[in-house]
């Protein structure tokens, strides 16, 4: 082969290898993350998420792609980000952390398969039809957070099994977590002589408000929901929970870490890593309507020792005995 002749081929081979470069990048499939709230509080929940990816072959800016759109607690813009992924042709849709990005995401497309992570029955919800055939195009993880109240408020009872009064707070805007919150709250309250009284925040300004009211009516403890827009705020909670000395339960670890008193809950991070896989599943070829709706297994009681001189509580033996860890 002449020079001139070689040298040619050659260009023309650099000229194809951004093209073929192109292509492998264009063929990487991409996920639609869609969350109600801001990437704030979320480090170890993605953590578990890319886990759960990896267990089933799949490695972020490696062999998959992530898009990520987040609401930053403004619910209205939803269906637009929802929308948005699904103009965009993503091979998946992780609605992930609250029922309303669910909501929107199962609006916006019968055909993009979405896996969902809900703290309420998501049948009960309309979002499946059953947990072991879910139908249609989403499948996921039921935290069973609304099956939980009654636990967390026993949990809490025994803690301070002087408490007469509660207040309750929640996030008005996750519509379908506070309904079930009020409405299952109540009558296990009342089994165990408690007496409740809900207080709601949908902003930062709006806790600081619903704080001062809830000190005004001086409760025995608190009970704050398990809601997305919360654990993205939870410094603050937790700050204001010690400032008004109004010793509180949550609904995940990441209160107690950060100096919270107690929660009892799912392994939230876990939860995210079953969502990833069942992400990488689908990406695998898997059928959302083939994959039955995950019910986690792990619970989690967590004390932080700390916390409880400052309120000046004894912890009972009795809750020590079944706490999963106590942080001192």
């Amino acid at each position: 082969m002449k020079r001139r002749e070689f040298m040619t081929l050659l260009g023309g081979a650099a000229a194809a290898w951004p093209l073929v470069a192109r292509a492998q990048q264009a063929a990487m499939p991409v996920i639609g993350f869609l969350a109600s709230e801001s990437q704030d509080g979320y480090a170890d929940r993605l953590r578990g998420y890319r886990q759960g990816l990896k267990d089933t072959g799949y490695t972020e800016g490696e062999n998959v792609a992530i898009e990520y759109s987040w609401a930053n607690g403004h619910i209205d813009r939803l269906p637009v980000l929802a929308a948005e992924l699904v103009r965009r042709r993503v091979a998946v849709i992780a609605a992930l952390g609250s029922a309303n990005a669910t909501v929107a995401a199962k609006a916006a497309t019968t055909t993009t398969p979405i896996v969902f992570l809900v703290g309420e029955d998501p049948v009960r919800l309309g979002l499946i039809a059953s947990v072991a055939r879910p139908g249609g195009n989403l499948t996921g993880i039921n935290l069973f957070n609304s099956e939980l109240l009654s636990k967390r408020l026993e949990l809490l009872r025994m803690l301070i099994p002087t408490a007469a009064r509660v207040a309750v707070l929640v996030n008005p805007t996750d519509r379908a977590n506070t309904e079930t919150v009020v409405r299952d709250l109540n009558p296990a309250a009342r089994t165990i002589g408690l007496q409740i009284q809900v207080f709601e925040a949908r902003t930062s300004g709006e806790i600081d408000a619903a704080f001062a009211s809830i000190a005004r009516a001086q409760p025995d403890a608190l009970f704050v929901a398990g809601q997305p827009y919360f654990n993205s705020r939870r410094v603050q909670l937790v700050h204001s929970a010690s400032y008004y000395r109004l010793p509180a339960t949550y609904g995940s670890r990441s209160y107690p870490d950060i100096g919270g008193l107690m929660s009892y809950g799912a392994d939230v991070v876990d939860a995210y890593r079953q969502a990833g896989a069942h992400t990488g599943r689908i990406l695998r070829g898997a059928k959302a309507v083939d994959l039955p709706v995950v019910q986690p297994s792990k619970f989690q009681l967590i004390i932080n020792a700390q916390a409880a001189r400052m309120f000046g509580l004894t912890l009972p033996p009795s809750l020590l005995s079944i706490a999963d860890e106590v942080i001192e």
